[in-house]
């Protein structure tokens, strides 16, 4: 069986990946090929690792799956995926750069929903937002009483 380029994966696994998200994102294939602007029977083939589709086709694919296109480049061997030290590095100088790999786990996560996946991103990014930052405000809740603790003089 043919390997990708740059990884031991073969153009099985990546098909097999690819139908794993699909029906992970209960789409048919006819669905997919739809989303992608790709045809049914190249979309099989793909699937089937008959064929080893191009960055563009895979990123159609990665729209219509409603994931990062950056994970089916990773699965393809057409991105080296990061290396776990550097994923833990600050991204100071980018505060609105994510760590890619966090990322890209969640939307490659066969047993997510499209919806969960979303939901999960933009939380992550959400609470991700300034991390490192000073806090602009008070973190502990001042203490909330019924009376007046205000004096009239």
């Amino acid at each position: 069986m043919p390997r990708l380029p740059g990884t031991t994966l073969t153009v099985t696994d990546l098909g097999d990946y690819l139908r794993e998200q699909r029906e992970a994102a209960q789409l048919s294939l006819r669905q997919l090929s739809e989303l992608a602007g790709v045809s049914n029977p190249y979309l099989s083939q793909i699937e089937r690792g008959l064929r080893r589709p191009s960055a563009e086709i895979l990123s159609a694919l990665a729209k219509g799956l409603q994931i990062s296109a950056e994970s089916l480049y990773v699965r393809a061997g057409l991105l080296e995926e990061t290396p776990r030290d550097e994923r833990h590095e600050p991204y100071a100088d980018h505060p609105r750069a994510y760590p890619p790999g966090v990322v890209a786990a969640i939307e490659a996560d066969p047993l997510l929903t499209p919806r969960q996946r979303r939901t999960l991103v933009d939380l992550y990014q959400q609470l991700t937002d300034g991390a490192g930052a000073a806090p602009r405000h008070r973190t502990t809740p001042r203490p909330t009483s019924t009376t007046s603790t205000r004096s009239t003089s």
